[in-house]
């Protein structure tokens, strides 16, 4: 073990470190980020194609579900199925698998005969959709220094909020000029720019710690930074770590210990919040229930992409932003905001408002506020927290775990929204969502912690001393970040609880 230590040490000191590894973190944040860009497209381009399909397919209401949510049945099975790949041959090589699957799968869609292989090549699609949501995430956070990976992680939100504005963009402009079958086809050219790229990325430091050695952890690590103190100090905490790994903390096994419990129960709860508050389903279908509540094709086109802009706007925000004010701390300014604006969008959509009047106008108002406040809030923390809160013993199936829960609320919510709104009516459903909306206040003011400046050993550490909790004591104040490039930093504070 001490000649172990000591080779890492060596290897620390013998690094040469790139003036353009900061450049280099970065570009792997981005290029594999795209993947929540094919996400947010192959998942988006429904909303606008839809309408082609059920005319090319004469689909029923029930078929017009079947279609839209297929893709998210894929996407559980993906999230679930990935973990054992990414454990086995490391977070990259997974990135690229599910780009292969991305490239396959959307070119498959654009050449479906009927409604049948449309929805199979759907299922298809979602592997890669659900895998990405496991793998990228994961990915990133293990690159990422402390005080840089909120933002590098909602990179992929951000790339979620591109694909589905481009998707949006497109089903708006070009679906008389191109029909449907393009549109989707489309999106198998940046998979395949992703797939390439990856060949020349780093490797996650913590699985090839885990898998090849502190040594090769070590090279990878000095791809990602720009100070060997820094490396020094994090390969110090990655190795105890590493070498405090009991058998019985891996895989599914892990997950039944106490002491790891408050994670699962944040992230697994944070995930069903942040797919059962209904922004997916304004993302599908708002087209049709505008539609349904008298606006034209066209004007109900335009309003989804303006739906399409907000996210994406609010989305680079809560990127920017996340690490300064806190994980916790956004979703509790934020999540209110959601709740009252389903109300007003209920009120409205039950007053049934004459076509052009002021009340058909304040439900675009209601339905843009409401995208606001839920996609700068806990869409941009529901991705986060899975990548960053699970131990690594555990981390590959903790997070399978955590995506198929976020894509079986996206499942749920999805498969029965328009027999819903047949059943309660499109204000009465709005009321629902607002219900959710404030659970989902409560379980992060009770249940979730904030991460902000902890590194993945520090919560690590934090879980295992039973301190994992929002009523931790402190100062109260969001943690001090490390600077990577100042060799005096200080390590980043325990985990704490923001300001409610």
């Amino acid at each position: 073990m001490q000649t172990e230590r000591n080779k890492t040490l060596d290897a620390v000191k013998n690094l040469e470190i790139s003036s353009r590894a900061h450049y280099v973190l970065w570009i792997a944040a981005f290029v594999s980020a795209i993947c929540g860009g094919l996400y947010g497209y192959d998942t988006g381009i429904i909303s606008g194609a839809l309408l082609l399909i059920t005319k090319d397919f004469h689909l029923t209401s029930v078929q017009e579900e079947m279609v839209t949510s297929a893709i998210l049945v894929g996407a559980v099975m993906g999230a679930m199925g990935v973990s054992w790949f990414s454990e086995r041959y490391g977070r990259r090589i997974s990135v690229m698998l599910v780009t292969a699957v991305f490239v396959l799968g959307a070119i498959a869609c654009s050449y479906a005969s009927s409604v049948t292989m449309l929805v199979i090549d759907r299922v298809f699609l979602g592997f890669a959709v659900g895998g990405s949501t496991q793998v990228v995430p994961t990915y990133i956070s293990e690159l990422a220094p402390a005080a840089k990976r909120g933002n590098l992680v909602t990179l992929f939100n951000v790339a979620i909020g591109i694909g589905i504005f481009m998707a949006n963009l497109v089903g708006f402009t070009m679906r008389d000029a191109w029909g449907w079958r393009p549109m989707v086809a489309i999106a198998a050219i940046p998979a395949a720019v992703v797939f390439v790229s990856m060949f020349f990325l780093p490797k996650s430091p913590r699985w090839v710690a885990e898998n090849e050695g502190m040594v090769s952890a070590v090279k990878q690590l000095g791809r990602v930074r720009t100070s060997r103190k820094v490396i020094q100090r994090e390969i110090t905490e990655i190795r105890k770590n590493v070498m405090g790994m009991d058998e019985d903390e891996r895989g599914w096994k892990g997950l039944k210990l106490p002491w790891v419990r408050p994670a699962l129960v944040a992230a697994l709860g944070i995930a069903f919040f942040t797919q059962a508050g209904g922004l997916e389903m304004m993302i599908y279908y708002t087209p049709t229930f505008l539609s349904d509540a008298g606006f034209n094709s066209s004007s109900a086109l335009l309003t989804s992409l303006g739906v399409a802009m907000v996210y994406l706007i609010m989305t680079l925000l809560g990127c920017l932003f996340v690490d300064r004010i806190g994980r916790r701390r956004l979703v509790l300014i934020m999540g209110p905001g959601s709740v009252l604006s389903l109300i007003g969008l209920g009120v409205m959509f039950a007053l049934h408002p004459d076509k052009g009047s002021v009340g058909s106008w304040m439900i675009v108002v209601f339905l843009l506020l409401f995208m606001v406040f839920n996609s700068g809030g806990i869409q941009v923390v529901g991705w986060l927290l899975g990548a960053e809160l699970f131990p690594l013993p555990m981390r590959a199936v903790a997070t399978s775990l955590h995506a198929a829960v976020l894509w079986g609320a996206d499942l749920l919510v999805t498969a029965t929204a328009l027999s819903l709104v047949q059943l309660v009516s499109l204000g009465g459903t709005m009321w629902i969502y607002a219900g959710v909306n404030l659970a989902s206040v409560i379980f992060v003011y009770f249940c979730v912690p904030e991460t902000s400046g902890a590194t993945l050993e520090d919560i690590e550490m934090a879980l295992r001393d039973g301190e994992f909790s929002p009523k931790a004591e402190n100062n109260y104040a969001i943690p001090q970040y490390e600077v990577e490039e100042d060799d005096d930093a200080t390590p980043a504070p325990a985990l704490a609880s923001s300001p409610a």
